[in-house]
């Protein structure tokens, strides 16, 4: 199933993620730095949601409190409690 997060703090304005039980199909980002979001989505294609989680939570991007990383791990635990 597609979910789609509005981004928060970031260059990013949108990602799109395609879940397939607890497992990552596709992350596509709208918007960010095009190199670093596709590298990011094609990383995490096919990993376990808990994982990427752990992974990707709390990077910053420069001095920003947040990052595109980051940010896929907020949306990833909204998807996972089933509030997005």
């Amino acid at each position: 199933m597609e979910f789609a997060y509005k981004t928060k703090g970031v260059c990013a304005r949108n990602i799109f993620i395609d879940v397939d039980g607890d497992t990552i199909k596709s992350v596509r980002f709208d918007g960010g730095c095009n190199g670093n979001t596709k590298g990011i989505s094609s990383l995490v294609e096919g990993m376990k949601v808990d994982e990427v989680i752990e992974k990707l939570e709390g990077i910053k991007c420069g001095f920003k409190d947040t990052s595109c990383p980051a940010q896929l791990a907020e949306a990833l635990k909204l998807i996972k409690d089933e509030r997005i």
